[in-house]
């Protein structure tokens, strides 16, 4: 599979906000502070994984900067409605969005009425990838995923599979996967993680595409059998599980993680986002947020604003590729 190409509009407005910012001295970008209580949104409930990174930078940067540093959980249209709120704010470096790859991947193609368009965010920099995961009920005797192409191909459309929603990145991981075999299963969405994990532990849906958790300790205690992840390396939580692209050719080049990231509103100043920048890897290097992020299974992730938003963009058109042969379009509700 091609990687995914960056529009040439993307690259030039990526570069030209990092030669801006390179051209500065790194004691210049760390000078800058804001003056004012900083607003970091999530676009999330409170209790997840996008929440838990969330107050983490913000416990950070509170610290770092020496000024109040306040989350706001803003919920709603698959994390859309916090993230339009971002959009609107000023990018004077007092309103931070935490996102991730449902509204900031996702949704740019998901969605017919999106509110906001891909170049209305700076993107800063990731902070952590967490894999998803691939199980089966025990009494389907399906143990990795050669098991599971074998039984599909023999027994086309006999087995289903659960996600947490329509679109969301299990639903969208469980596609992928069928695309790249040419294989069918029959998918059921489920409002949320916890009613998709509990009808697979019943029997009642036979595959289950999920976040690392809930589902994990299910599989290390054996009322699941885990199949694999889904990012290109082994989980330090489960070294025990392949990864996709080790489980057959045309599974090569599959990558499919839950990342949690920092963005701006558009117009932030080279000097707000290379100080932001500076910190977000900053915390990363803490070894109290190294554990915290190591018990949720996940990967630090730092990088440069030009990385992060090249990587911003191959989801973008990875999700894309996936949703159009789908053929989903919803509305935000």
């Amino acid at each position: 599979m091609h990687k995914p190409l960056l529009s040439r509009r993307r690259v030039l407005a990526g570069a030209a906000g990092l030669s801006a910012a390179a051209i500065l001295p790194r004691s210049s970008l760390a000078d800058w502070k804001p003056t004012e209580n900083v607003r970091l949104i999530v676009p999330a409930a409170a209790g997840g994984s996008t929440d838990v990174m969330g107050r983490l930078l913000a416990a950070h940067l509170q610290t770092a900067w020496g000024q109040s540093t306040v989350v706001e959980n803003r919920s709603g249209g698959g994390g859309t409605i916090g993230t339009a709120e971002a959009v609107r704010a000023k990018p004077d470096g007092h309103t931070i969005l935490v996102g991730n790859p449902g509204p900031n991947a996702i949704a740019y193609s998901i969605f017919k009425n999106l509110s906001y368009k891909p170049d209305q965010l700076q993107p800063v920099s990731n902070m952590i990838r967490i894999p998803n995961i691939v199980s089966a009920h025990p009494k389907t005797g399906i143990k990795t995923i050669p098991e599971l192409i074998a039984y599909l191909k023999a027994n086309p459309d006999k087995l289903s599979y659960a996600s947490s929603g329509v679109g969301q990145s299990p639903h969208l991981t469980g596609a992928w996967f069928l695309q790249l075999t040419g294989l069918k299963m029959t998918h059921i969405p489920f409002r949320g993680a916890g009613p998709a994990l509990q009808a697979a532990l019943a029997g009642d849906i036979q595959i289950l595409f999920d976040n690392l958790y809930p589902t994990l300790p299910q599989v290390q205690s054996g009322t699941l059998n885990g199949l694999c992840v889904t990012t290109p390396e082994r989980s330090d939580l489960a070294k025990d599980l392949p990864t996709m692209r080790e489980s057959a050719p045309e599974l090569a080049n599959f990558d499919v993680s839950s990342w949690f990231a920092v963005f701006l509103p558009k117009g932030a100043s080279p000097e707000v986002l290379g100080a932001l920048n500076l910190q977000v890897k900053a915390m990363l290097e803490r070894e109290d947020v190294k554990k915290q992020i190591a018990a949720m299974g996940a990967r630090a992730d730092y990088g440069t604003p030009e990385q992060f938003a090249a990587f911003v963009d191959a989801e973008t058109k990875k999700f894309a590729g996936i949703i159009q042969k789908e053929g989903l379009q919803m509305d935000v509700q």
